[in-house]
């Protein structure tokens, strides 16, 4: 089977086998050479714009010295390959690093963020994200820090110069909601003014006033690539879910077009951010 597109299953292998193969310290050419194929059978493999079969899986997770549990997994992401979407389930928590939503924001050209509680993940600071990852009861204490540090690795992607646009819905709720405490909070709605003037970042609010809108069900991120399908990710309690049907994706960029009807331009949204931090100053400043 050949794939001009790859689903994201396919991608996700191809990223996996590619871990693999630099883990063991060989380079594609190294790799080829062991298995007797040619480097371009190697090479499309790792970018998952071929089929791929279960027994080329093996032979070549076996040449990385792969075992075990990830051998496991990346055989049954093979056997799935041809499936759009993608769903990842975790039992009573998400796993310390969702790699595939980090390899996939890595590759994308543009990401558009709609947040209805929190400030966006690639926007906050911190004090904030360990505020929010702290409440999560399905998260081990031992484990905070680290989800901290994660959080924040994935705002590289604001520095590395690929070019890449963000764009962020804000509910007003989000920029009222005391995560972590008043102090903190200022404290993260001025680093969210701060983002929000950088050229590859557009901030924009959608106000409370607004009452009832289209992205009411909830948060969600759409994720473009110049390459491949455009992917919408949405993430529960203990469950991931990855959407890449045309009519899903359409759905969802209704609603940012709806939303983005509804919402505060850019200026206006830094005036607003800027007011409640002025007065969330004003009450710290009036408390005890």
């Amino acid at each position: 089977m050949h794939n001009r597109q790859p689903t994201m299953r396919s991608r996700e292998l191809g990223e996996g086998l590619r871990r693999a193969m630099e883990a063991a310290g060989l380079t594609g050419v190294e790799a080829a050479r062991r298995l007797d194929w040619s480097p371009s059978r190697v090479s499309r493999m790792l970018s998952g714009t071929r089929g791929t079969t279960e027994v080329d899986v093996a032979m070549f997770l076996t040449v990385c010295g792969v075992r075990g549990r990830e051998r496991k997994r990346l055989l049954a992401v093979c056997q799935d390959q041809g499936v759009p979407g993608w769903l990842q389930e975790y039992g009573d928590r998400l796993p310390k690093q969702l790699i595939t939503l980090v390899d996939h924001e890595d590759k994308a050209q543009r990401i558009t963020d709609f947040e209805a509680t929190w400030v966006p993940g690639l926007l906050q600071t911190p004090d904030y994200a360990r505020a929010l990852i702290s409440s999560v009861i399905t998260v081990p204490k031992v484990e905070v820090e680290e989800r901290v540090a994660a959080r924040l690795a994935r705002q590289e992607l604001f520095t590395r110069g690929t070019g890449a646009r963000f764009g962020f819905f804000v509910h007003e709720t989000a920029l009222r909601l005391p995560v972590g405490g008043a102090a903190v909070l200022c404290d993260q709605l001025h680093h969210l003014l701060r983002m929000s003037v950088r050229p590859p970042i557009t901030v924009r609010v959608v106000p409370a006033a607004v009452g009832a809108h289209a992205g009411s069900d909830g948060s969600f991120r759409l994720l473009e690539f110049p390459e491949f399908h455009p992917v919408v990710y949405l993430e529960s309690t203990t469950t991931a879910l990855f959407m890449e049907r045309r009519e899903q994706v359409t759905a969802y960029r209704r609603i940012l077009h709806a939303l983005a009807e509804v919402a505060l331009d850019e200026g206006h949204s830094r005036d607003l951010i800027a007011t409640v931090a002025q007065e969330l100053s004003t009450d710290l400043e009036d408390g005890p």
